[in-house]
């Protein structure tokens, strides 16, 4: 990165965006008192977030679940 270009074309610099999605998005959600996550969970759990806090990107998520399913209810139903 060029900073004194990336300065002036009024683009970030730091990494406070980045620092700041990851406590909206993973720190608020996953540290609440008295929770344990397994990777699976952890996973599917900040995707959704992630989509949710993505604009435009929730009636994607439905088209796409209505069109291919949600393979994890396979797998709760089969134990699997």
């Amino acid at each position: 990165m060029v900073y004194p270009e990336a300065l002036s074309a009024h683009l970030p610099i730091g990494s406070g965006v980045t620092e700041a999605a990851c406590k909206i998005l993973v720190k608020q959600r996953m540290c609440r008192s008295g929770m344990r996550w397994k990777e699976e969970g952890a996973s599917m759990l900040l995707t959704l977030r992630a989509i949710i806090c993505s604009t435009g990107h929730w009636s994607s998520f439905w088209k796409k679940m209505n069109q291919y399913g949600f393979p994890i209810t396979h797998n709760l139903q089969t134990g699997h």
